[in-house]
């Protein structure tokens, strides 16, 4: 792959039906190299989804998979010296972005979440993983990512604290679902919701002590759209770029 045509993106936007089943001959050598982009997620952030996408096929290989591998092998070719810029920032605030997209896996329809955290103007945290459970709306989904972020900004304060730095102001969660927004205000927000897990309602009670807020955002400038979904090349390009994932080369 060293001579390989780079690619804009990671992940096609749009996946065809597979056309062959056909077992992949040498599994060991996809394994490997899956393992081998798992490490790379630790500054390249905008490989999560799509590692995250291919390490989930480890046990079950077929040529397909091994087509996506090296779609993600062509647009690291073209991204060689990027990685999370970290700068200066007078600014102590703790934000996290979070976003779901339901029922995004055709094979057993279970939700991708993603949440990224930051402290200041840098990223700190982030995280891209298959929900456990198949969501039954798009709010439980949504639900369930606030959940997970709620989690890591929590100890994310506790760390803090422990370093002698107190927020002025509660950590702020963004998320673009008006129904996951209320019901975090609002548990018994309406009866479709019942069946969402008690577990979940953690982040319900950090918002009612005041420890964190919840608040809308627009689809558009959710950030963690890059850990849902695939995006076409533009967008791609413009969410790594606030995400501070830039070439070496400029920071120079």
């Amino acid at each position: 792959m060293v001579d390989c045509k780079p690619l804009a993106t990671p992940v096609p936007v749009s996946c065809p039906v597979p056309s062959s089943m056909a077992p992949y001959a040498d599994p060991t050598q996809y394994r490997s190299l899956a393992g081998a982009l798992q490490y790379l997620t630790v500054t390249r952030l905008d490989l999560s989804f799509a590692v995250n996408r291919i390490c989930q096929h480890m046990h079950s290989l077929t040529t397909e998979h091994w087509v996506m591998l090296k779609r993600v092998l062509r647009y690291v070719k073209g991204t060689l010296h990027f990685g999370l810029f970290i700068r200066l920032s007078s600014s102590l605030a703790v934000h996290a972005f979070s976003d779901s997209d339901w029922a995004g896996d055709p094979s057993d329809r279970k939700s991708t979440s993603g949440f990224l955290v930051f402290l200041g103007g840098n990223l700190i945290s982030w995280s891209c993983q298959k929900q456990r459970t198949v969501a039954r709306s798009s709010t439980e989904a949504e639900y369930k990512a606030l959940a997970d972020v709620s989690a890591e900004v929590t100890w994310l304060v506790y760390l803090l604290r422990e370093l002698g730095i107190s927020l002025a102001v509660p950590p702020i969660l963004w998320c673009d679902n008006l129904g996951a927004t209320y019901l975090c205000s609002n548990p018994v927000f309406h009866a479709r919701t019942k069946h969402v897990e008690i577990d979940y309602h953690f982040v319900c009670d950090k918002v009612a002590q005041k420890e964190l807020q919840v608040s809308f955002i627009s689809t558009k400038d959710q950030l963690a759209d890059v850990f849902s979904k695939a995006l076409p090349g533009p967008r791609f390009t413009t969410l790594c770029n606030k995400l501070n994932v830039v070439s070496s080369q400029l920071c120079a």
